[in-house]
């Protein structure tokens, strides 16, 4: 058993596989995944923005990311529909990163990686020897 504060309202429930929030927190999401789904069903709703969808259900805009990043709304069907990057807050369709902070992270990366084999290489170049000292007199 996993016991864990809720993030949301700070009870202790016990944390599954399924969710990362209380119960009470879940039926309160529940409910606005259902407010959310009702206005984006008409067709006249379709073409909203984030701020849209905010203004007129009232459900927060992080909720809003959670419900796309987790597959439960399909950007597909909402062509206006974005959020924003989490690292510099560009607007995107997909993922958590945009693709300037993507290709950003990777060349801090392969600079790392390079780095960390240099490091390697100097390390394996260095020699050690045994002092001898069994044949002082």
């Amino acid at each position: 058993m996993n016991l864990a504060n809720c993030p949301n309202c700070g009870r202790l429930f016990v944390k599954t596989s399924f969710r990362d929030i209380c119960e009470d927190c879940y039926k309160e999401e529940e409910e606005a995944f259902e407010k959310v789904y009702h206005f984006l069903r008409k067709r006249e709703n379709r073409m909203a923005t984030m701020a849209q969808i905010v203004d007129a259900t009232g459900v927060k805009e992080s909720l809003l990311i959670k419900f796309i990043q987790s597959g439960r709304l399909k950007l597909a069907q909402f062509p206006n529909l974005t959020y924003p990057c989490a690292r510099c807050g560009a607007l995107i369709r997909q993922g958590k990163l945009c693709e300037n902070c993507l290709k950003d992270l990777n060349q801090q990366l392969e600079e790392l990686q390079k780095e960390e084999r240099k490091k390697r290489r100097q390390a394996e170049n260095i020699y050690y020897t045994k002092r001898n000292d069994e044949n002082k007199f």
